[in-house]
């Protein structure tokens, strides 16, 4: 077990290093310019990362372990609101839709 100093001394220096980290692409971002396919490639990294905090979260069953049948609500609140963001383009909407399908769900299972 490690003591409170190791802890707080492991805290302060994490903290320190995202601050750098951070700040090093807020100083340098105006001083070059990127290649043109590595631009490219940026503009899909929002739903890359956001796909996949959300899929395995869908794809959980109630055991833990990945479920993909009928039964699972996650999966169907998902399908539907993938269909309407993708008719929509409308995030309230895919909101409500999904959320409500999701409670619809799990009210009927």
């Amino acid at each position: 077990m490690m003591d409170k100093q190791t802890v707080w001394l492991a805290i302060i220096v994490i903290g320190i290093g995202t601050f750098l980290l951070r700040a090093s692409f807020i100083e340098l971002g105006g001083r070059f310019t990127l290649p043109a396919p590595v631009t490219r490639a940026l503009r899909f990294l929002p739903a890359a990362v956001l796909s996949a905090i959300i899929l395995p979260a869908i794809l959980r069953g109630a055991e833990g372990g990945l479920y993909f049948g009928i039964g699972n609500p996650r999966l169907i609140a998902g399908i539907v609101a993938a269909l309407v963001a993708w008719k929509t383009k409308s995030v309230l909407m895919t909101l409500a839709a999904g959320m409500g399908t999701l409670w619809a769900m799990q009210a009927l299972i």
